[in-house]
């Protein structure tokens, strides 16, 4: 069986993968098939190049991402043309698709910021209103028992 998957390069703590076609048998940073891509996460935002007609081309065949590849897929947008592309739907609405999801992810960073500034400003109440709203604890003491 054939995998995508990433392989380690780079120096100590400081990981560079590339992203390749390998027999599930060999070692990770073994022999392989191909390569298909590179992926850097040491940088901001992340640097992900990928052979899209290689990548495609594997899929076609059988090979099967690992979870990590298949999430980068999904970053990259190739996931989504491949779920498409195997549903058989056809080119101009499998473009259309393709486009909203471009614009949602332009739209992604923004979202995001609203997202965390509205956090922000429900955690600025909450830690508000317990500091007015503790009422003052009773002082009634219990009454004492009478001696028999």
């Amino acid at each position: 069986m054939v995998k995508l998957r990433l392989r380690r390069a780079g120096k100590k703590k400081n990981p560079i993968y590339k992203i390749v076609v390998a027999d599930i048998r060999s070692p990770r940073d073994g022999r392989f098939i191909e390569a298909v891509g590179q992926y850097d996460p040491n940088v901001n935002p992340i640097l992900l190049t990928l052979k899209e007609e290689r990548v495609f081309y594997w899929l076609k065949k059988g090979a099967q991402p690992t979870d990590t590849v298949r999430s980068l897929l999904q970053r990259k947008g190739l996931w989504l043309r491949w779920t498409l592309q195997k549903r058989g739907v056809d080119e101009a609405k499998a473009q259309s698709i393709i486009e909203r999801w471009q614009m949602q992810q332009a739209e992604r960073p923004q979202r995001e910021a609203d997202s965390r500034a509205r956090r922000a400003e429900r955690k600025k109440k909450a830690a508000e209103k317990p500091a007015e709203a503790t009422p003052a604890a009773p002082t009634a003491e219990a009454p004492a028992q009478p001696a028999a």
